[in-house]
């Protein structure tokens, strides 16, 4: 028999819609409840998906015994906290990407969930989309040879307001952790840890980077050249060059999408990846799938993943000179 679970959300923004609506598609998932410090953006939410609880505040939420999984969908600054509220109450977590501000924050996240023995998994919801999952596998069954060169972009032009999320620094805004983290995230898949990193960051008035270019050298001489902007256009595609052929993830490559393997002789395979929803279904049926199976930790994304990965992104800041306010990187 199929063990259903019960799910709750922090923070109703918008990618909670689009978590909320993908969460609909898998049968062992229930959107139980969901929690914001107001009240009437919890009962609109809730009355949206049929959500059979709403609270105005998320300790409530936390508390709630009904509760199963948490999604935590607040900004970056609050990730941390956050967690840590949920994991004291022995709730599973899958909590937005960045997991935390800094490595700091994020020891302290995993010594949580440990010590109240809980899962935890950052919901780098990218890891787990079909077209991905097809690309890494074609990268590492070696269909286009010892791959050399990896290019990696996430750019726009966002709407500039400097109350919003994107350009404030108390938000934990800019380009590096929101879209950044992508194409870095990507590179550590493919080809592992950087031995080397070069990092350049231009800054918008308001103090955070507007754009980051990153330079990798990884193990057997690859090179990873990544690049994120929240003030131009850009392809938002990934090349994974080898010394066979070529991977091409197409257009908003971080989503669903279709990909070409194209062959030093010639040939070339197209894998189109349509599915139902916006994708963020497959990370909540891989945290079902552990509490199934009795882990603390995915398999495909493990803890141990997201410190590699905060712990790059922290030294991209430090090369690039991306800073924020003391009271958000606290621990």
């Amino acid at each position: 028999m199929v063990k259903k679970y019960n799910w709750g959300i922090i923070g109703p923004g918008s990618i909670a819609h689009k978590f909320a609506s993908d969460l609909r598609l898998l049968p062992n998932a229930f959107l139980y409840a969901v929690g914001s410090r107001d009240i009437d953006r919890a009962r609109d939410f809730a009355l949206r998906y049929g959500t059979k609880k709403f609270y105005g505040s998320y300790e409530e939420l936390a508390t709630d015994p009904g509760v199963d999984i948490i999604y935590i969908a607040t900004p970056h600054v609050r990730h941390y906290s956050d967690s840590i509220l949920c994991l004291k109450n022995k709730k599973a977590v899958l909590c937005e990407k960045p997991v935390a501000m800094n490595t700091g924050q994020f020891r302290v996240m995993m010594d949580t969930a440990k010590k109240h023995g809980v899962f935890l998994m950052e919901a780098l919801w990218t890891r787990f989309i079909p077209s991905f999952q097809k690309c890494l596998e074609l990268a590492l069954e070696g269909a286009i040879g010892d791959i050399r060169l990896i290019e990696s972009d996430f750019c726009f032009n966002a709407p500039y307001d400097i109350s919003g999320r994107l350009f404030n620094p108390h938000l934990g805004g800019g380009s590096l952790l929101d879209i950044g983290i992508y194409p870095v995230f990507l590179s550590l898949e493919l080809a592992g840890n950087p031995i080397t990193v070069h990092a350049q960051a231009s800054f918008d008035k308001t103090g955070v980077d507007s754009s980051c270019s990153m330079l990798f050298y990884q193990k057997n001489d690859i090179i990873s050249v990544l690049f994120s902007s929240l003030v131009t256009s850009g392809r938002i595609e990934t090349l994974v060059h080898g010394s066979k052929g070529l991977l091409r993830l197409n257009r908003h490559w971080h989503i669903p999408t279709d990909l070409d393997l194209i062959r030093d002789d010639g040939t070339t395979s197209h894998f189109n990846f349509e599915k139902p929803g916006f994708g963020y279904q497959y990370e909540a049926e891989e945290v079902m799938k552990c509490l199934d199976e009795g882990k603390l930790e995915s398999g495909i994304f493990s803890l141990a993943k997201s410190q590699n990965l905060i712990t790059v992104l922290d030294t991209v800041r430090s090369l690039a000179g991306i800073s924020y306010p003391n009271e958000i990187e606290r621990v």
